[in-house]
């Protein structure tokens, strides 16, 4: 088959529209663009659709993390648990303390951390765990809570992939002490960059809504508009990690469409299942019991030995084909980073590396057609055939 001259189906596409342009340029006209009431109804939203007490607005899910490890008191020397196959974002904020991201192994079929390996990995200097849920599945959480409980760990959900994802009824952002969400361009909804931390701790959400501009005190947004003062006082030395208002408003209108959004997702998701299960050369994602995905990613997974192609070449010919593909992740222990600086070795992490070899994401995003579904379910299943052992 010769190669197409285009993409057909991209990888993915932000699902943003002329409500989500008049909502930023309701902001503009306005003549106030940073942080403000638009960022206050948007914290507002959301806390109550994840079922929080409180959402503390920034300008990234990274920002979000790292405030939550200063508002538990990071360290330096202390250590974080946190999952190998991740993106980078969910360590590196550790190092930001000059602390140490411990690497988990993970779960074979989730693929998220695995809380026995966990376990082996804690020392006295352990101090958190970093849950991730890739690609919008749920940790399992029942878990992670009963191994934070024994050893007296905090524990920091990175939710980046998770909106509106649920774990045995409660909505992803209303389980742990504090929960992290990002909004950059590929997430389930965006505001092209931005985050959301969510908690019911009074003190955690105080500490980071001063620390998230500057360290002034409370409000301090609000010394330029008519009801506040130019008095200030700096309390700690902060972050400059707000969001904007253009951003927020974005992000009002794509909270309104989550659901519908998601569901566009979970159908996808359930055609590509449907046309995968019965070929031996691939393994469609599973969805565990107690878990609802939020379908930020389909993650198929390649039966390597049933194949005459590998995960490289699969994603060559689909390519070729016009398809966008993408891999979540390369475990961190295989970046030079991890492994010059903390000795990570792909044997301590068996199952990461093997599962690593043999994944790939899919296009899965709200407003792809039926047409584009059907061209990639086609695709992939003719490679495969085509490559069948």
């Amino acid at each position: 088959m010769s190669k197409v001259k285009e993409q057909i189906v991209p990888f993915h596409r932000a699902a943003v529209g002329e409500r989500e342009a008049q909502a930023a340029a309701d902001v503009v006209r306005s003549g106030w663009i940073t942080m403000g009431s638009r960022t206050i109804e948007f914290e507002e939203k959301f806390a109550r659709y994840v079922g929080a007490k409180h959402a503390i607005g920034v300008c990234s899910g990274t920002a979000g993390l790292h405030l939550a490890l200063d508002a538990i008191g990071l360290k330096q020397g202390d250590e974080v648990l946190v999952p190998t196959t991740t993106f980078t974002a969910s360590a590196e904020v550790v190092v930001y303390f000059k602390a140490k991201p411990v690497l988990v192994d993970v779960d074979a079929a989730s693929l998220c951390i695995d809380p026995t390996d966990a376990e082996r990995r804690i020392t006295p200097r352990t101090r958190a765990i970093i849950p991730v849920h890739l690609g919008g599945h749920p940790c399992e959480m029942g878990a992670i809570h009963d191994l934070a409980k024994r050893h007296g760990l905090r524990v920091i959900e990175d939710a980046a992939h998770s909106l509106p994802a649920s774990y045995r009824g409660l909505r992803v952002g209303a389980i742990s002490e504090q929960t992290v969400f990002s909004f950059y361009a590929t997430k389930p909804i965006t505001t092209g960059e931005g985050g959301m931390v969510t908690t019911d701790n009074d003190d955690l959400a105080a500490r980071m809504r001063v620390m998230r501009l500057h360290g002034i005190s409370q409000d301090a947004w609000k010394r330029y508009t008519a009801e506040g003062s130019w008095r200030y006082e700096v309390v700690d030395s902060g972050f400059k990690y707000n969001p904007t208002d253009i951003q927020s408003a974005i992000g009002i209108v794509q909270l309104g469409r989550c659901d519908a959004m998601n569901a566009e997702r979970a159908e996808i998701a359930s055609r590509y299942n449907k046309a995968f299960a019965g070929e031996r050369a691939l393994e469609v994602p599973a969805v565990g019991a107690n878990c609802e995905s939020a379908w930020h990613l389909y993650i198929l997974r390649l039966n390597l030995e049933s194949l005459t192609i590998n995960r490289a070449e699969m994603i060559e010919k689909l390519k070729d084909r016009g398809i966008g593909t993408s891999v979540h992740f390369i475990p961190l222990h295989m970046h030079p980073y991890y492994r010059n600086a903390y000795g990570y070795k792909a044997e301590d992490f068996p199952v990461a590396s093997r599962e690593y070899e043999r994944y790939l994401s899919l296009p899965i995003f709200p407003g792809m057609t039926g047409t584009q579904i059907d061209y990639v379910i086609e695709n992939v299943l003719e490679i495969a055939k085509h490559a069948a052992r």
